[in-house]
């Protein structure tokens, strides 16, 4: 852990006021059958308001119990994204309600194709160790709609995915999907995919359909990220410390409500609190108080023992241009430093605005510069290259020398998009800005990168699959 803000006495007093606020104020859960399990362990619990008041030695004991490690494996099972491990991931947003095919365009309601588009896409990029749906498509029925998008996923890309998941009766569909594709529950249980995300409504209320389907998620032991989007100053206190406290306390409630419906529940600490601004009225993804909240949230995740999510990396700004380098560049910088275990959601325009791949292919450069600063540095004797240097004596040069050669692509980074030519050479190719060139490389990469296809017998079980989905839910929606 190289970057830090919180000292020993202020990490035990966040947890100290977080249980202070889990005791005293409590959680609302409208979900009879966890708050039943939460009397039955000896919390306070108010059946009319749905309210549960956890004494401290409960969160304590169910905390502990939650899994602390855990492996995503894509469709090609050597492509992984582990948690736990001091390992770093990346993912592109899980989907968004609007899409833009060009930057500074009319916005558009997404389709199953831009999912797929989008999977392309982040299976294409490097840094990316996760590929999102990145869109909401609005053509398709909400009660069936998550199973399509897991099928489109699937065929697009060989690495994990993420997409939002709906409801229980949708995730049976999800999790029979996940076995069709291992070929077994077992093998399922073992190599999970995805995994459906719990979201607290603060301040500190649960959601029913984001609990009880992980009734259905807890069939294959899936694990569960727990993100609380608190906002400072909207729906948490309007300082830092509160905030992080806040947030603090929904997190460890949502993590003892997956140990809950199963003990063991791997689990992933998601710091993704925001501030709000109080000029434009509207969550800040990523002003200075992001950066704090990133690193003192891992620090937080790290003092339970748990891996962690935060939101940083992303930025207020709708183009791929000089605000957004600066605010995804110094979060995640900062973010990465501190230790976390993944970052994002990469590929939106501004908060929550819109999707766009071309800021995706920004924040895909800006992933593999940080990711470039974090690097291994090599101290050996070769490395140091004495005999280099005394070849070279005062004055000399090293730029044809063989230990260059030998050493220059792996203590060089090159980027993909940033400009380092000479100003004439750039001003010749056309004087291009950052967004003409990630343009460019988002269409070379659609026009070019089609991943490894499934087999016809998974397509056929895939088509299946959705199919009864959109038959059972479709009739029991109408």
């Amino acid at each position: 852990m190289i970057a830090k803000l919180l000292t020993p006495q202020q990490i035990e007093r966040i947890h100290e006021v977080s249980l202070t606020i889990l005791h005293r104020v409590g959680i609302v859960v409208p979900h009879e059958e966890i708050l039943s399990r939460f009397a039955d362990c000896g919390a306070e619990v108010n059946p009319g308001e749905s309210r549960v008041r956890i004494p401290p030695r409960l969160v304590t004991e169910l905390v502990g119990k939650a899994g602390r490690q855990f492996t995503l494996y894509g469709r090609d099972e050597s492509r992984t994204a582990p948690f736990g491990f001091g390992c770093r991931n990346y993912n592109s947003i899980a989907g968004e309600a609007q899409w833009i095919d060009e930057i500074g365009g009319n916005r558009r309601f997404p389709s199953l194709e831009d999912v797929a588009a989008a999977a392309r896409c982040g299976d294409a990029l490097d840094s990316i160790t996760i590929a999102g749906a990145m869109a909401d498509p609005h053509e398709l029925p909400v009660e069936w709609r998550s199973v399509a998008v897991v099928a489109t996923l699937i065929r697009n890309t060989t690495k994990p995915v993420t997409f939002w998941f709906h409801d229980r009766a949708s995730a049976r569909y999800i999790v029979d999907m996940l076995v069709a594709l291992r070929g077994g529950e077992q093998a399922a249980r073992e190599r999970p995919l995805f995994y459906p995300f719990l979201e607290p409504i603060s301040p500190l209320r649960f959601p029913f359909n984001g609990v009880d389907l992980l009734f259905e998620t807890a069939r294959l032991n899936l694990p569960v990220p727990v993100g609380p989007m608190a906002q400072m100053g909207l729906s948490a206190p309007c300082t830092v410390a509160g905030t992080m406290a806040q947030e603090n306390a929904e997190i460890l409630a949502g993590i003892c409500i997956t140990q809950l419906v199963r003990a063991g529940m791997p689990v992933c600490y998601g710091g993704i609190c925001h501030a709000f601004d109080m000029r434009s009225t509207q969550l800040i993804f990523c002003g200075p108080e992001q950066a704090l909240f990133g690193v003192g949230l891992t620090e937080m995740g790290k003092h339970y023992g748990l891996p962690v999510y935060i939101n940083v990396g992303l930025t207020d700004s709708k183009r791929p241009d000089a605000q957004a380098g600066l605010e995804t560049g110094v979060t995640l910088a900062l973010g990465a430093a501190a230790g976390a275990d993944i970052f994002g959601h990469m590929g939106i325009c501004g908060v929550d605005q819109a999707t766009s791949l071309d800021m995706l292919v920004l924040q895909d450069e800006v992933i593999a510069y940080v990711e470039s600063t974090l690097r291994e540095i090599d101290f050996s004797d070769e490395a140091f290259g004495l005999e280099e240097i005394g070849a070279a004596g005062p004055g000399g040069t090293f730029i044809d020398s063989m230990h260059t050669a030998q050493h220059f692509r792996r203590e060089l980074w090159f980027p993909k998009i940033l400009d380092r030519e000479y100003y004439r050479q750039w001003q010749e190719a056309g004087a291009k800005s950052t967004e003409q060139r990630c343009r460019e490389r988002r269409e070379q990469l659609l026009a070019s990168h089609q991943p490894q296809p499934v087999s016809d017998a998974l397509d056929r079980v895939l088509d299946e699959i959705v199919d009864a989905a959109s038959s059972d839910l479709g009739r029991d929606a109408a």
